[in-house]
């Protein structure tokens, strides 16, 4: 089932069980995915409905960040709720152990070394994990590899 019918059938779902949560998470999703459509006039597939859905858990993530400084543990717990609801629309997220097999590749394949070429590097490893690791993740093991 495409994901776009997916997500429609768990926002009927959710609200038929009254997660409120649940339902504010996939209509925040299926409100980007219409503004995208709109605004470039063009039907996403799901891919591109899965990089919204990335960006919006790592929006959540920042947040949590801010949440924590702020002292709001309530909007903390909350914002951690949405994001594992987010990550069921994810395909499955890459282990520490596979991403450090795939910057290993690419190193070989760039014959990178320094922090220089950190920007070809990074383009031949985020394709390969688009939606499946956090570009954070993927830079903190690249910063390991090179001086």
């Amino acid at each position: 089932m495409p994901l776009k019918e997916t997500l429609a059938e768990d926002l009927k779902d959710a609200m038929k069980s009254k997660e409120k949560v649940k339902k504010n998470v996939v209509t925040m999703v299926r409100a980007a995915i219409k503004q995208r459509e709109v605004d470039e006039r063009i039907e996403l597939d799901d891919a591109e409905i899965i990089d919204i859905i990335a960006k919006q858990v790592k929006q959540k993530k920042d947040s949590i960040e801010e949440f924590q400084k702020g002292n709001r543990l309530d909007l903390v717990d909350l914002t951690n709720d949405e994001i594992k609801i987010l990550l069921n629309y994810l395909p499955p997220q890459l282990s520490e152990d596979e991403l450090e097999q795939i910057v290993k590749d690419a190193i070989e394949e760039t014959n990178a070394q320094t922090k220089k070429d950190l920007g070809k590097l990074m383009a031949v490893i985020m394709p390969k994990v688009k939606g499946k690791a956090d570009g954070k993740q993927v830079n903190q093991i690249v910063a390991r590899y090179l001086q």
